[in-house]
């Protein structure tokens, strides 16, 4: 059992917003006591009827039994649902058939009183790896989560772990003349890197979209979101992103990804996605400094997006964020180890508006002072040339501070 003890909120958090009503979706949260401390650590996502559905789950060698669970109910990933149960507190991962076990019975808990089977809910987890789910406790509160309904806020603030501040985002837009909207929250903080989703986040909307459309629109979304985000560069083995769609605006069914009615929404739930992707790198374990990473001249998308990890990535880059120091020999250090195609006679690094190398040396008018100003601000950008092509990519990432250890650290305790 975990403390869920509160930290400090980060000095990169962003209030959680005013979100959309989605119709056909209700949330209920509860307490099943995976944490010592007095919290919510159970939400039920339920819909009125069957949801359209997609998904895109962690590729980590390990997985876990929720993961294994959603794969096996969402083949190719779409699919149906009437509900997604989460938990916080333990993340049922490494716990074998006992642990796959503990999950359906979670489910069939949670479908009995939903009046469907156990099939029709998918599941989450978050929390302490190789600890095995005790399912009791949540069978023990499956009739309050299928009845009430509370608001985004606190359903955000029951999945969380080391979050600490809850993260959600939304956005309306028409299709076809008819009000849509689009609302969602995300958990995550830590053990966080790209792989096809990031933590557990779940996005809801009462758009007409059938599951091969959802999944073709997280496919085109997931690379520019969510996977292009990293705290740690450590892969969690239950990174979950569920889109839904209920159907219940009354707006017109769209049954293909390309129907230019669906430009409008793209845009939108593209912009709800970099939101939530982007609250999570503010909430960095220990983190003091937001930066963006721009990679161009590269010769493909894939070549700029590994340059981009590899600086984003790199220890030693972060912890020079942390102690507010221009250091460009990291970043250059960052760029030659990715292993990609560069040119080093017209390599670039810049760091907001202010060039430290230009074309293969230190840039005309390199100035340190300002260079230290620049540094010292909350959020930073650094930007690269490698001058081999016309390809770009962008990460966000954050700094690696002292309170990063102290949080690992102190995690089980």
């Amino acid at each position: 059992m975990s403390s869920g003890a509160a930290l400090p909120v980060s000095p990169l958090a962003v209030p959680f917003p005013e979100l959309p009503r989605v119709r056909g979706l209700a949330l209920q949260t509860a307490r099943a006591g995976f944490y010592t401390a007095e919290r919510d650590d159970l939400l039920l996502m339920r819909f009125d009827r069957e949801a359209a559905c997609a998904g895109v789950f962690t590729r980590h060698g390990v997985g876990s039994a929720p993961v294994d669970w959603c794969r096996a109910r969402l083949p190719g990933g779409q699919g149906w649902a009437r509900a997604v149960l989460v938990n916080a507190g333990c993340a049922n991962s490494f716990t074998g058939e006992p642990g796959a076990a503990a999950a359906g019975r979670s489910a069939a808990a949670v479908a009995a009183e939903l009046g469907c089977a156990p099939q029709d809910v998918l599941l989450a987890s978050t929390g302490v790896i190789g600890v095995l789910l005790d399912d009791s406790r949540i069978a023990g509160r499956a009739g309050e989560l299928a009845r009430g309904d509370t608001d985004w806020r606190a359903a955000a603030a029951a999945i969380s772990t080391t979050d600490t501040f809850p993260k959600g985002a939304g956005a309306s837009c028409d299709i076809g003349g008819v009000p849509v909207r689009i609302a969602g929250i995300a958990k995550g903080s830590g053990m966080i890197a790209p792989d096809m989703a990031t933590m557990l986040a779940f996005v809801a909307t009462d758009a007409s979209l059938p599951p091969a459309v959802l999944r073709s629109l997280l496919r085109r979304a997931a690379p520019r979101t969510f996977n292009a985000v990293t705290v740690d560069g450590d892969r969690s083995t239950n990174d979950t992103l569920l889109l839904f769609a209920t159907g219940a605006a009354g707006a017109p069914a769209i049954s293909r990804a390309s129907d230019p009615r669906l430009a409008g929404f793209v845009r939108a739930l593209e912009g709800v996605l970099l939101d939530l992707a982007l609250q999570l790198v503010r909430d960095g374990e220990g983190a003091s400094k937001f930066v963006k990473v721009s990679v161009e001249g590269a010769t493909s998308a894939a070549s700029a997006r590994r340059i981009a990890r590899s600086i984003a990535e790199s220890p030693l880059v972060k912890t020079a964020f942390a102690g507010e120091d221009a250091n460009w020999g990291r970043i250059v250090m960052a760029v030659g180890k990715a292993d990609q195609p560069i040119d080093r006679a017209r390599l670039s690094v810049r760091f907001g508006p202010l060039w430290a190398a230009k074309d293969g040396r230190v840039a005309p008018g390199y100035d340190e002072a300002a260079m230290s100003a620049y540094m010292k601000n909350a959020e930073l950008e650094v930007a690269v040339d490698v001058g081999v092509g016309a390809a770009r990519a962008q990460m966000w990432t954050c700094d690696l501070t002292r309170q990063y250890v102290a949080i690992n650290g102190d995690y089980r305790s």
